[in-house]
């Protein structure tokens, strides 16, 4: 295979930071590049499995099982530019207590307002 084959990519983190630009084979899958990802993630921080990551293109979520191929918006692209992915983190799920109290927090919270 030919360089002129393989895609650059960069992903933006939340914080604004980046992940490369690196380049890819055209066949390499979403759950591939999520691997990637976790791999070169500050560790402090990182998320557990790439079930945690969601990767957004050109406003689309990829899919785990998507090529890269598969994935690409060719009218937001310009010819040899490097594609940046954005990278969202889904949030830790919370233990049932805690969802439990704040179910009830929210229940006793709540307002309401009558138009007549």
């Amino acid at each position: 295979m030919a360089g002129d084959d393989l895609i650059e990519l960069k992903f933006r983190m939340f914080d604004g930071t980046d992940i490369g630009p690196n380049k890819y084979d055209p066949s390499t899958t979403v759950a591939s590049l999520k691997e990637a990802i976790l791999a070169r993630w500050p560790q402090e921080i990182a998320p557990k499995t790439i079930n945690d990551v969601k990767l957004i293109n050109a406003g689309k979520i990829l899919e785990n099982n998507w090529t890269i191929t598969e994935s690409r918006a060719p009218v937001c692209e310009l010819p040899g530019g490097v594609i940046t992915m954005h990278v969202v983190v889904r949030p830790p799920m919370l233990d049932k207590n805690n969802e439990r109290l704040l179910t009830k927090d929210r229940k006793t919270n709540r307002c309401a307002c009558t138009i007549l």
